[in-house]
């Protein structure tokens, strides 16, 4: 899949036009929100200078953008509303996004909020010391790694936003997958897996906030789900991909 493109289009509108200009957008938007091929989009306004806009919108590609919205039944009435406004237009261009990308620590990541390194590791001890009293788990697990509850707990680490120790250490996204390869997981398994990692995060006295814990389970029913199909006959290994990072939103749609 390649990546998003970025539109964005610099407006200088008079200020006795803004509301006009406001509105003009509001009603158009309705036609981007109906677009397949717009992601998302944003009208920003300078707070130096309130004659300065910036629309911007995430297409899933530039040809998406020219040859898919703009010859689509959509964009008609989306022009009608911004037209008047053309002329005021002072760029519009498209951007793909480089490496240079990062957040700030204005919101933590779920490693930090968890409380790192320590309150994961005691998370998987937990958990795995279930799985071995387990009727269901324990057969999957059979001659388990003694150093196994540590790789999980890096893994775990890495993918809410901690060090790289799992993919340094252990081979990435690839070796994760590789270990379910052929195990045939059964959604009866999955779904206790699911359930004891939950008991395990109360024991372990991980936060129980509602943004945290939706955030956590949302992870554990996703790679869960991706755990049974890779384990199922004939599933083919993915190509080599980073390590998922995942943060307090959610995932975007599968695209293969």
């Amino acid at each position: 899949m390649t990546a998003h493109t970025v539109e964005y289009v610099r407006y200088r509108i008079p200020e006795q036009q803004s509301a006009e200009f406001l509105a003009a957008y509001t009603r158009a938007a309705v036609q981007l929100a109906a677009s397949p091929h717009c992601v998302d989009y944003e009208l920003t306004r300078c707070e130096e200078d309130f004659e300065h806009f910036v629309l911007r919108i995430t297409w899933t590609s530039t040809e998406d953008h020219l040859e898919g919205f703009r010859k689509s039944d959509l964009f008609p009435a989306f022009l009608a509303e911004i037209r008047p406004f053309v002329p005021h237009i002072e760029e519009m261009r498209h951007y793909v996004p480089t490496t240079v990308r990062g957040t700030g620590a204005s919101v933590p990541t779920l490693y930090a909020w968890a409380g790192g390194a320590e309150a994961l590791d005691r998370l998987t001890a937990v958990f795995y010391g279930k799985v071995r009293e387990d009727d269901l788990l324990a057969p999957l697990f059979a001659g388990l790694d003694p150093d196994h509850a540590a790789h999980v707990a890096l893994w775990l680490g890495e993918v809410f936003g901690g060090p790289s120790a799992y993919s340094e250490t252990q081979g990435g996204h690839g070796h994760m997958v590789a270990k379910h390869m052929g195990r045939s997981i059964t959604e009866p398994q999955r779904r206790r897996w699911v359930n004891l990692m939950q008991d395990a995060a109360d024991e372990a006295g991980l936060p129980a906030d509602a943004e945290f814990r939706s955030a956590f389970v949302a992870y554990l029913e996703w790679g869960t789900r991706l755990a049974v199909h890779f384990s199922s006959a004939g599933a083919t290994p993915p190509a080599e991909q980073p390590v998922p990072r995942w943060n307090w939103g959610a995932a975007p749609p599968y695209r293969g």
